[in-house]
């Protein structure tokens, strides 16, 4: 018996049901996600970094609002930082104001790797979503923006 099946059959509180639910659906498409980015060895936070370092246009990012924007809060955020450094994806700098503050950049090599990956992501999050039509697509994102309320 899977675990889908345990959730359907057995007589759980709803909340139950539903938080197993939203782990199970968390952990499927992020692997999924996981083995999209495989090929490219970009882990899918170094990813979350690289999107919100695009986002930016130019400007630079401390290691504060990274951490605000990604998706899964952590505090390696500079390991992660030093592992994109390290593939030539971010360049980082002393912030000419203040000394104590690290500025980082996507570099044109960064750019790149996202060009290539963002289409297989694209893939991957439709395959996540294909067996929903627009209308249950808008409804589950405001039902999950409401959960979080």
């Amino acid at each position: 018996m899977t675990i889908e099946d345990v959730i359907q059959t057995r007589q759980l509180p709803l909340s139950r049901k539903l938080s197993i639910n939203l782990l199970l659906t968390a952990s499927w498409a992020t692997d999924l996600l996981h083995e999209t980015l495989k090929p490219y060895e970009v882990s899918l936070q170094q990813f979350n970094v690289l999107r919100i370092l695009r986002g930016q246009q130019g400007k630079p990012a401390n290691l504060s609002t990274i951490n605000e924007r990604m998706v899964t809060k952590m505090s390696n955020t500079t390991r992660l930082i030093d592992k994109l450094l390290s593939k030539e994806y971010v360049d980082r700098t002393i912030c000419p104001t203040n000394r104590r503050k690290i500025e980082i950049t996507i570099t044109q090599k960064g750019l790149d790797i996202l060009k290539k990956i963002d289409p297989k992501i694209t893939q991957a999050e439709e395959k996540i979503t294909a067996n929903l039509d627009t209308n249950k697509l808008e409804l589950l994102n405001t039902l999950l923006n409401t959960l979080r309320q």
